[in-house]
């Protein structure tokens, strides 16, 4: 193996690492996005959950006439 031969590995192994590095890091925020939105998504459920236990029945007397 030639000086020329190792150089082209370690460059290529040093690429390497850095995209690993790169990819590592886009898989940590990509993974706090989505407990993020995991979280949002179980409060709206929760809200959603409390307005229809809250809900009162519909009565025609609430609807406002069409002309309004």
């Amino acid at each position: 193996m030639t000086n020329d031969d190792l150089e082209r590995l370690e460059l290529k192994l040093a690429y390497l690492e850095r995209a690993n590095q790169e990819l590592s890091e886009a898989i940590f925020r990509q993974q706090r996005e989505i407990d993020d939105l995991r979280a949002r998504l179980g409060a709206i459920f929760n809200e959603l959950g409390a307005a229809k236990s809250e809900r009162r029945g519909f009565s025609a007397a609430d609807e406002r006439p069409p002309h309004y």
